[in-house]
């Protein structure tokens, strides 16, 4: 490829200087309404929560879930959050640092605390 200075100029207009910021709104609109809006899909558990509900969750559990299997899930997921928060305060300096192993503290309480849930839940199966 030659180089740069030795390639002709050439004066095309920015794409970005013909857009209608209207029609740009209209765009983003139509598509954050077909892929966030599910007015004619029904959820399981479509007699829990109202339809405005249903659209800001993301997750649901079961309502009959294993208690157990419940814990273990929460547990790996305290474990995870405590392994990206570690890995997140090495790249971090100062206060960031300290607000990340605060964050790191608090997840690894909740993970002492669903060990003994998981404890607590196999000695009652033992009994």
């Amino acid at each position: 490829m030659p180089p740069r200075s030795v390639l002709p100029r050439m004066n095309l207009p920015s794409p970005y200087s013909f857009l209608d910021s209207r029609k740009l709104q209209e765009a983003a609109k139509k598509a954050l309404d077909h892929y966030l809006r599910r007015e004619n899909t029904e959820s399981c558990f479509a007699d829990e929560c109202t339809n405005e509900e249903r659209l800001m969750k993301m997750f649901t559990v079961v309502p009959d879930a294993n208690p157990e299997a419940l814990t273990i899930e929460t547990y790996e997921t305290f474990s995870t959050v405590s392994i990206l928060l570690l890995d997140l305060a090495e790249s971090l300096d100062n206060t960031p640092r300290h607000l990340a192993m605060a964050i790191y503290r608090m997840s690894e309480l909740g993970l002492m605390l669903v060990e003994r849930s998981l404890d607590n839940e196999k000695a009652i199966k033992t009994a």
